[in-house]
């Protein structure tokens, strides 16, 4: 079993709220998202330096630092995120194109692959209603490329989660995105212990705890019987995405144990270690695969300072 994963990264969005301003039926309009600024924060195993003010340590129980908070943005570590000039609309598929330019300015062409991709996409809009954790193809030019159809019309946080040929840690990189549409924004997702989705049932057993280490067990049955042949996805029995209401803070965490490892069943129960920075409401994604075929429970959780969450939570 891999030794209990912390963050496998953590990064601020710049929020892009739709306050009581924004009524019922509004038209989206472009995001200048050339107003992201500042720098992200990416863990894998090694503490990333820190950016600029915002960038404060928590202690943990054991008095290690626990991982620093920091704004994403589409610049970090020298690595810029230029997205595409596609018109998005709700409801349509459209090419959803980006690139990556390093430090020398030029497009990126060469990548680490991790958990079985070279690169990671994560789609979220800001009220949490939506999400979509996809893999774009790349092209000679160094261009990324991947079909996309968002459902609904509303201000969208892109990610891109990737390590570098030749860089020493992963980067995450961020920016707006526009989906034109009737926009109808979502009142948040009330906590709850369970989740539904395809035909699954997931059961959220675990507190958050800011700043500590908290072990959160899912457990997935279908038809009221545990699953117990989840097939492996991207090298693992599930990966878990959480977003922080608001700024849209993210990080990314993988099970204990692994596929053929010899120790680790292939459910009902996926287990993860999850280290929230800071204190706060967050939306929890979990991506696992059975009967080959992708799918997603989402959770409304609390992270606590002191005491942890008051239950958990879709």
């Amino acid at each position: 079993m891999n030794t209990p994963t912390r963050l496998a990264a953590f990064t601020l969005g710049l929020a892009v709220v739709f306050g009581g301003a924004v009524g019922i039926g509004h038209a989206v309009g472009p995001i200048d998202s050339a107003k992201d600024t500042g720098g992200a924060e990416h863990q894998h195993g090694t503490t990333a330096a820190a950016h600029g003010p915002e960038h404060e340590h928590h202690g943990t129980e054991d008095g290690a630092a626990a991982p620093a908070a920091g704004a994403l943005a589409a610049f970090d570590h020298g690595y810029s995120l230029q997205a595409g000039p596609e018109q998005l609309t709700a409801g349509q598929s459209a090419d959803l194109s980006f690139t990556v330019r390093g430090p020398n300015g030029a497009p990126v062409t060469s990548y680490l692959t991790q958990h079985g991709k070279d690169l990671h996409l994560i789609l979220v809009r800001t009220d949490l209603a939506g999400y979509q954790h996809v893999h774009p193809t790349l092209a000679a030019d160094g261009s990324w490329h991947v079909p996309v159809t968002f459902p609904a019309a509303g201000a969208y946080r892109m990610v891109a989660d990737f390590t570098p040929s030749g860089a020493t840690s992963a980067v995450t990189l961020g920016t707006g995105l526009s989906v034109a549409g009737d926009y109808r924004p979502q009142q948040p997702t009330p906590p709850a212990a369970t989740a539904e989705t395809d035909g699954y049932t997931v059961a959220l057993d675990g507190r958050l705890e800011a700043g500590k280490s908290s072990r959160v067990k899912l457990r997935i049955s279908r038809d009221g019987a545990p699953v117990t042949d989840l097939e492996p996805y991207l090298g693992a029995y599930g990966h878990l995405v959480a977003i922080r209401a608001g700024d849209l803070g993210y990080l990314h965490v993988h099970p204990e144990g692994e596929p053929g490892d010899g120790r680790t069943a292939a459910g009902p129960e996926v287990s993860f270690s999850v280290e929230a920075p800071t204190a706060g409401d967050y939306r929890l994604f979990l991506d696992f695969q059975h009967a080959g075929a992708v799918h997603t429970a989402a959770f409304s959780v609390h992270a606590d300072a002191t005491t942890g969450s008051e239950g958990a939570h879709e």
